[in-house]
């Protein structure tokens, strides 16, 4: 954990208040005279749900409006009137959920201009940048014609949503600086269904158009090692680290296996394991005519069994553009390695971690299902950023021990207490001190 001074522009109020801007800024589809609570009460409300991780937040915030006149709604998020969780689902299920992209933009923003961003060069002025897949919704009923199919051999369907999720990582950082990601669905007219791979290829257009002066080695699995993306990768001058599984890439395999030795760096580490790393570079991708050339490295950890003897601990490889040396495979190999932080970092703290993020909150016929998965996201984005800039909220991750007993904490102190700001509410936590009403009580 880093313990940088917190910034106001970093701070919760400037973040909240930067997304009640971009809030407000939607179109409102609905008619004028039918509109009950605003478009920015509705989404803000349904971020606010994410962002303490609790479905329930709604219900208890209603009461305590009742006993108080006040709610934290309103003091944390600006949000006038709390909307019924019918009315939350059916609002959000018609905003386009291309409007959430300037709100990731502007927090990476911001960190960059804080300096918070330059411990996470892998290179000068390169960041690691993995991408993967998860799946975020799954029913054998509910369905869109966003829907993703899989059929069963007892000719059942289930239909599913998919992501690609895509951030900033180091090996050395715990936190994750995520990116707007890109949907993986059907919905196009074609009668071919969407992948992971074309996926990809939209994510990755958008991540080098969007952020052109933003030095990238993008990472991801070996089905992403393949040469159109990797063409793609660089025509945008970008660069890349992807994963090559030796029965994904059999010719290459070949190619390599016929050196008898390959270049190579041994050292041992503080287990008393043996690290080997290996690399060979300007090598053929794969057989065909117009192949392109990488460079390709080979990560081999060896320790010992139960019973004393030796025995690979891991051992993975990888293909490049970056012309490979003694002098920088240590840290590619661990850039490489780095790739598990967006399943383990990102979608399982989502999934396990209390955001929930495959609960069922509602599928709607048009957004609602990714909408939900973006508010999520971003609770966790804001998380991640006071994991970095935020002295309280650090302060309380020390206190607590664990996300899982602090969220539960500040959770159970906004049902009862109303707090003007986000700040008083970690002070709270931090030394509970018998509260006193801010207002006078009404008869």
């Amino acid at each position: 954990m880093c313990n940088t001074k917190s910034k106001k522009h970093l701070g919760f109020s400037s973040l909240r208040h930067y997304m009640s801007k971009v809030f407000r800024q939607i179109p409102d589809k609905r008619q004028a005279g039918k509109i009950d609570y605003t478009l920015h009460d509705v989404l803000m409300s349904a971020f606010a749900c994410m962002h303490f991780q609790d479905p329930s937040l709604l219900q208890f915030q209603k009461r305590l409006e009742e006993e108080q006149n006040r709610n934290n709604l309103k003091t944390l998020f600006d949000v006038e009137d709390i909307p019924q969780n019918t009315q939350l689902r059916e609002v959000t299920d018609t905003v386009d959920s291309q409007h959430f992209a300037p709100i990731f933009k502007e927090f990476y923003s911001r960190l960059q201009r804080g300096k918070h961003l330059e411990q996470y060069q892998l290179f000068p002025s390169l960041y690691y940048f993995p991408i993967d897949g998860s799946q975020f919704y799954h029913s054998k009923e509910i369905h869109c014609q966003q829907c993703l199919t899989k059929q069963h051999r007892d000719g059942s369907v289930s239909y599913y949503h998919q992501v690609l999720q895509g951030g900033i990582m180091h090996p050395d950082c715990s936190a994750v600086i995520p990116f707007m990601p890109e949907q993986i669905c059907n919905g196009d007219g074609g009668n071919k269904q969407d992948c992971e791979m074309n996926a990809a290829k939209r994510f990755v257009g958008k991540i080098t158009t969007s952020f052109p002066r933003l030095g990238l080695i993008l990472g991801g699995d070996s089905l992403l090692s393949r040469q159109p993306i990797i063409e793609q990768i660089l025509e945008a001058k970008q660069h890349y680290l992807f994963a090559a599984k030796p029965g994904d890439h059999k010719y290459l395999m070949e190619w390599i296996d016929a050196y008898e030795t390959l270049p190579s760096v041994t050292f041992e580490d503080e287990k008393g394991r043996t690290h080997i790393y290996e690399w060979m570079n300007d090598v053929p991708l794969h057989g065909g005519k117009e192949s392109i050339h990488v460079n390709f490295l080979r990560g081999t950890i060896i320790g010992t069994n139960k019973k004393g003897e030796e025995c690979i601990a891991y051992r993975n490889s990888w293909v490049t553009d970056i012309p490979i040396s003694d002098k920088n495979i240590v840290t590619l190999v661990k850039g490489g390695r780095c790739r598990w932080k967006v399943e383990n970092e990102v979608f399982n703290v989502m999934k396990n971690h209390g955001y929930c993020m495959e609960r069922n909150y509602g599928h709607g016929s048009n957004n609602l299902c990714f909408n939900v998965y973006l508010l999520t996201l971003l609770a966790f984005f804001m998380h991640q950023i006071f994991e970095l800039t935020d002295g309280l909220y650090q302060k309380c991750r020390v206190k607590f021990g664990s996300k899982r007993h602090m969220w539960e904490t500040l959770r159970a102190y906004i049902k009862i207490i109303v707090f003007d700001t986000w700040e008083s509410l970690l002070e709270f936590a931090l030394k509970p001190k018998r509260y006193t009403l801010s207002v006078a009580d009404d008869p």
